[in-house]
């Protein structure tokens, strides 16, 4: 997860451009890359409200993406588009991401080293504890951790039997889409 920085690079300057598009779709942006250096791909993941996303959604915003992108032409130069849902290890990208996942298991790395008990660090492995105010809180090691949200490099849930029986859960509760 943390070593295929060099490869992705963050496209949040186009998020205002896809969002709107992306909204009236019917669907939530999760994140937006731009992977590649001479042959490039726009990385669009995205879910519909209800959280949940399966390969018709996928196919529909991608028809919607493709015929925004050619009638606006909002990035220059050669790109193929991939629209994802973003798994049950989902990336979490927004303050509100924590606060939702809250007690599920998360890896989280941050832009600069963090003085812990056990040292400086910029990964941890830990639980989600929530926000307090904009700082993201997790407890690691025995250890309750705060640091701002906007000092979060990359971070995403850890595939676990408690993620996976919420996610069959939040499945089995969901209304049919389409």
């Amino acid at each position: 997860m943390f070593g295929v920085a060099a490869i992705f690079t963050a496209a949040s300057h186009l998020d205002p451009v896809f969002e709107p598009v992306i909204e009236q779709a019917g669907f939530r942006l999760v994140r937006l890359r731009m992977m590649g250096g001479a042959a490039k791909t726009l990385q669009i993941m995205a879910e519909r409200p209800d959280g949940s996303m399966d390969v018709e959604g996928c196919a529909q915003l991608s028809h919607v993406l493709l015929d925004f992108i050619e009638a606006e032409n909002p990035i220059e130069g050669e790109f193929e588009i991939e629209v994802s849902s973003p798994g049950i290890d989902r990336p979490l990208t927004r303050m509100s991401d924590f606060t939702r996942w809250k007690g599920h298991e998360a890896k989280i790395e941050l832009t600069a080293p963090l003085a812990t008990p056990t040292g400086e660090r910029k990964r941890f492995r830990g639980q989600l504890e929530g926000l307090d105010g904009n700082d993201v809180v997790i407890t690691s090691q025995g250890a309750r951790i705060q640091f701002p949200f906007r000092s979060i490099l990359e971070a995403k849930l850890v595939l676990t039997d408690k993620l996976i029986q919420a996610d069959l859960k939040a499945r089995k509760h969901a209304p049919a889409n389409n």
